[in-house]
């Protein structure tokens, strides 16, 4: 059920959401922000976009005496971090994060962003830098108890989620409302997989993502988003297998039921899949990988 935005949503004693004001086809209701602990010192997980509004909104829940001791994000997009900032001059807490929005890419992904020809960065905060890197697995102990980090890359090269007794905090990875945007070059197909096989492991008993609602059956949700990607990737070669095509038209063939407004998001979900094929050599992209290639079966 969605909040009432900048409105404190209390999910547990020790558990509290705001919803940012910044609805959009790509935030849902907006962006989450987690407030953990129940006593003089709290954990804030997602400072949101920059407005004064939610930044006063997270402020008000604090109570007396209260303060913020630690700013954990999941990633670098803006409508994550570009509040960041203010809340740590407003707080005089310290931001942790797995590193800026360029860490964590993989190899395949970090040259083809160095070679300029994948477009892609939508919503990236450049200028964000956390004050302390946190490593895979690295556990913080908090004033709310033990919080480990988990590298999920994916959706972002530097996303981590965040797991905290049975509930992990999985940011824009996992979403009960949406499959999630994977964006080259800092989105990819293979640490997608890869992440979500990850989550499951560890075998939460509930997930909270950055945008909409919890999921309380979190290996049924992730287990049908996988099988989603699965099945766009068998379209993708089963539409190649006819005819060689640009990322354009193979897009439009694939997602043949979306509305105009929505291609350009699945034309990236589309060249993550086919960077991820070519890397596999199950698919040709000539002259070489870019959103301008002429992709096809070898």
């Amino acid at each position: 059920m969605q909040d009432r935005p900048d409105t404190l949503t209390t999910l547990a004693p020790d558990l509290h959401r705001i919803l940012a004001q910044n609805p959009s086809p790509m935030t849902y209701w907006g962006t989450n922000t987690f407030l953990l602990g129940d006593g003089s010192e709290r954990v804030l997980i997602d400072p949101g976009p920059d407005l004064p509004s939610h930044l006063d909104a997270i402020m008000a829940a604090l109570h007396s005496g209260t303060r913020i001791s630690h700013i954990l994000v999941t990633h670098a997009h803006l409508d994550h971090t570009a509040g960041t900032d203010a809340l740590k001059s407003r707080t005089g807490a310290e931001v942790y994060a797995f590193g800026d929005a360029h860490a964590g890419r993989s190899a395949i992904m970090q040259t083809l962003h160095e070679s300029g020809t994948l477009g892609g960065g939508e919503g990236v905060d450049p200028s964000f830098a956390p004050d302390i890197l946190l490593a895979d697995m690295e556990t913080l102990e908090t004033p709310a108890g033990p919080i480990t980090a988990l590298h999920t890359p994916g959706h972002m090269g530097n996303h981590l989620s965040f797991q905290w007794g049975d509930t992990i905090f999985v940011g824009d990875l996992v979403m009960a409302w949406s499959s999630s945007l994977i964006s080259p070059p800092d989105g990819d197909a293979a640490a997608f997989r890869e992440s979500c096989e990850k989550l499951i492991a560890r075998a939460p008993a509930r997930l909270l993502p950055a945008h909409g609602d919890a999921i309380d059956t979190p290996e049924e949700r992730i287990r049908f988003l996988l099988t989603h990607r699965a099945n766009r990737e068998a379209q993708i070669l089963a539409a190649l297998s006819q005819t060689p095509q640009t990322l354009e038209a193979l897009t439009r063939r694939v997602y043949h039921d979306l509305p105009e407004s929505h291609l350009p998001a699945a034309a990236r979900n589309t060249l993550a899949h086919l960077i991820d094929l070519v890397t596999r050599n199950e698919v040709n992209a000539t002259p070489e990988i870019s959103d301008s290639a002429y992709f096809s079966i070898p």
